[in-house]
């Protein structure tokens, strides 16, 4: 129904300023805190475990060796 420059009751700029708010609020803040995180890789959760303590350096160097090894397998094929 269209009343004289007017869509289902609203202007035409008003239905513009509530789909950049939708657009806004679910597509754009992937970095504001709480909201929505990239996944962190493995190697990025190994290094918090050694930066924190609960491996040895010997362990993590262990571990780096062997998750870089599997990323390069990864990127071969």
């Amino acid at each position: 129904m269209l009343y004289n420059n007017y869509f289902f009751g609203m202007h035409f700029v008003w239905w513009f300023i509530w789909l950049m708010l939708l657009i806004w609020i679910f597509a754009i803040p992937y970095n504001i805190p709480g909201q929505r995180y990239r996944k962190e890789s493995p190697l990025d959760l190994l290094q918090i475990r050694f930066a924190t303590g609960l491996i040895t350096k010997e362990e993590y160097e262990e571990r780096k060796s062997i998750l870089q090894k599997d990323i390069a397998n990864q990127n071969t094929k």
